[in-house]
């Protein structure tokens, strides 16, 4: 019988490490009264111990278990509607930066120089940074995740501007119910050191990859350089190509580098779409959701 091969101390020493970092970088974003904070925790010492130890151990559990929410997936044979056909990237470079009023100098030299696709990309796609979009409209603000909720309304207003669009959480685009997966905002950041300029190339696919699975299963899914295009990253692609949601039989999309409260301060358990119904919709679902009609779009880190 082959025996299991235990965690050794040192390894132990490791992860425990990483957890007392992320304390205390939590504790750091956490505005509160010392005097305040320390009666508070002491008195409740028991339960704020056991809380965390429930929370790690989750977390441990959730990271190391192997092919995550496999059952969440069905058969799907919804497609692209006929009349979506991928722009060249030229010619999205230069509408994002006429839509936006941004520079397109540099993403117009960068793409002379595209490597070959990733596997899983079906093209490339022109997206504004964000921090461009900030820069012009709302430069007062400083904080990352603010100017990521103001430059997702500022898009959704300009799809509105051009067709029928019906935004189901308007008035719930704030820090406290919509912000982008630390995978997405990992990747996002490091393109944007790589790329100068206001807009950015990114390789990818509009959802046929991870059609029919729930959000979190194709989160899951990923593979290691791939990660998941939020609502401001889609919107931006809808600007661009509008034929892409055009039928209610077409493969709609679920915004899965995003995460959203139902309920300001609540849990991050659902995520945006984008839906075609009579118009085009922007609504939530679970990340459980699993339906045939959806699929995923991703990036690729080259």
């Amino acid at each position: 019988m082959i025996q299991e091969k235990l965690i050794t101390f040192d390894q132990k020493k490791v992860i425990v490490n990483l957890g007392s970092e992320a304390m205390m970088a939590a504790i750091s974003k956490v505005n509160l009264n010392s005097l305040s904070a320390e009666n508070d925790i002491i008195n409740k010492g028991v339960e704020f111990k056991n809380r965390v130890e429930e929370a790690v151990k989750a977390i441990i559990m959730d990271i190391t278990t192997p092919n995550k929410y496999a059952k969440e997936i069905v058969v799907s044979k919804y497609d692209y509607p006929h009349e979506y056909k991928c722009k060249s990237i030229d010619e999205q470079v230069k509408k994002i930066a006429t839509i936006f009023g941004l520079q397109s100098m540099e993403a117009l030299e960068f793409i002379k120089k595209l490597p070959i696709l990733p596997d899983g990309a079906e093209g490339w796609f022109a997206i504004p940074k964000v921090s461009a979009v900030r820069k012009k409209y709302f430069p007062s603000i400083t904080d990352i995740a603010e100017q990521y909720c103001e430059a997702l309304k500022l898009v959704q207003v300009k799809i509105a501007e051009k067709r029928e669009f019906n935004n189901y959480r308007k008035g719930e685009i704030t820090t406290r119910q919509i912000r982008q997966h630390s995978r997405t905002l990992r990747f996002i950041q490091q393109l944007e050191y790589e790329q100068s300029g206001d807009i950015l190339i990114i390789a990818a696919q509009y959802g046929m990859r991870h059609r029919g699975k729930s959000i979190r299963r194709a989160r899951e899914t990923f593979s290691d350089n791939e990660f998941g295009l939020g609502a401001f990253a889609l919107c931006c692609m809808v600007l661009v190509h509008p034929d892409r949601y055009v039928n209610w039989d077409e493969l709609d999309t679920c915004c899965v580098g995003d995460e959203f409260a139902l309920h300001p301060d609540g849990e991050f358990s659902d995520a945006p779409i984008l839906n075609f119904e009579d118009d085009l919709e922007f609504l939530t679902s679970n990340i459980e959701f699993v339906d045939c009609r959806f699929g995923s779009p991703s990036g690729f880190f080259l």
